[in-house]
């Protein structure tokens, strides 16, 4: 069985841009707790929530979030 991981770099985002857990929180609509939750991976964002991160990190996507792990064979 495979196990896909979805690894995140907000927190370093962040830091580069002075922000705070609260003002991406702001700036996305959900709760610091969401994010922090969301950066420790112990959730992982809807896609539009995810978009909404980048945006606010203004990054793609894909500098915020990977994938690590393989897919399962088919």
């Amino acid at each position: 069985m495979s196990s896909v991981q979805l690894l995140n770099a907000i927190k370093r985002l962040r830091f580069e841009r002075g922000m705070t857990q609260e003002e991406l929180a702001l700036r996305t609509g959900v709760s610091r707790q969401t994010i922090m939750s969301i950066e420790r991976g112990q959730t992982n964002p809807s896609v539009l929530l995810a978009f909404k991160i980048s945006s606010a990190l203004n990054v793609t996507v894909t500098d915020v979030f990977q994938m690590e792990g393989a897919l399962a064979p088919v």
